[in-house]
């Protein structure tokens, strides 16, 4: 009863959801690297929180983490954490009509479950079950929802008004979600966060810069969120998208942050942060 009861709330809140995103959600940008930000005052208004928030308590917190967690461990909790997301990709995938996605975010959980000692380890990469992320602010743009203004988020951080209200659909859908009050979702909570504290520790230098080091951290973190999110929905089929991160890298399948030490932009002559349509 409680499962019929829980399935019939995401299905009302999906389709509830839809409905307003389809009323509320503005045009969106005319082309890929314009930012429409309306709600400006109000986002730096958040930004400045959210600052607040990971000045006092996340940046020390996820400092301490990867200090002290040897970095194995880090990445089989972050393992842990994405093996709980793939219930939410295979949905996501359906919705989104492609059953081979679908079909892979489900050989990854029962692979990883099983033989993974419950998702810590990622065997199904090995078996070429390779990861795929998506989630429902995904899903809305496969259905032409347009991207709406560009928001911050308490907590969250930067999104769009489709991304925003993806996150609340997938929050509330995902069996193993972190909403509910079951084992599973209790774990599924926690595991989230110490999945962020993870790559907040990681990649730490990165994110000072960004956050601290910077003449404006609400516009240079507004356009590389927008310049990789639309990366990331484009696909191969994004003539009109770049990767932002193409030049600064010279082997993108490598990852640029494996030693935190190092600044990957030393080596640039131009400002990978600055936000070229600021006024």
């Amino acid at each position: 009863m409680k499962l019929s009861l829980q399935a019939a709330r995401g299905t009302f809140l999906i389709i509830l959801v839809g409905m307003l995103s389809a009323c509320a959600v503005p045009s969106g940008p005319r082309y890929s690297g314009e930012v429409m930000d309306p709600y400006e005052k109000q986002n730096r208004g958040v930004h400045k929180f959210n600052l607040a928030v990971d000045r006092s308590l996340f940046r020390p917190a996820s400092k301490g983490y990867v200090t002290i967690v040897p970095d194995f461990m880090v990445t089989s909790f972050s393992s842990f954490a994405a093996n709980f997301q793939e219930p939410g990709n295979a949905v996501n995938a359906v919705l989104q009509g492609n059953p081979k996605r679908a079909g892979t975010a489900v050989g990854r959980f029962l692979v990883n479950t099983i033989v993974g000692f419950g998702g810590l380890g990622d065997p199904a990469s090995e078996l070429g079950l390779m990861p795929d992320p998506t989630d429902f602010g995904e899903t809305m743009h496969v259905w032409g929802v347009p991207e709406g203004a560009y928001v911050e988020l308490p907590f969250f951080g930067p999104s769009t008004q489709r991304d925003s209200v993806g996150l609340l659909v997938d929050f509330f859908t995902n069996p193993l979600g972190p909403a509910g009050g079951t084992r599973a979702q209790n774990t599924g909570r926690v595991s989230y966060v110490v999945d962020k504290m993870g790559s907040r520790g990681r990649y730490s230098d990165t994110v000072d810069d960004i956050l601290y080091n910077s003449a404006d951290s609400y516009a240079q973190a507004r356009i590389i969120y927008l310049q990789n999110r639309r990366f990331e929905l484009a696909g191969e089929n994004g003539q009109t998208y770049s990767d932002p991160y193409e030049d600064l890298y010279g082997d993108t399948s490598a990852d640029p942050y494996a030693d935190s030490s190092t600044d990957p932009y030393a080596a640039t002559s131009t400002d990978p942060y600055e936000d070229p349509y600021a006024e």
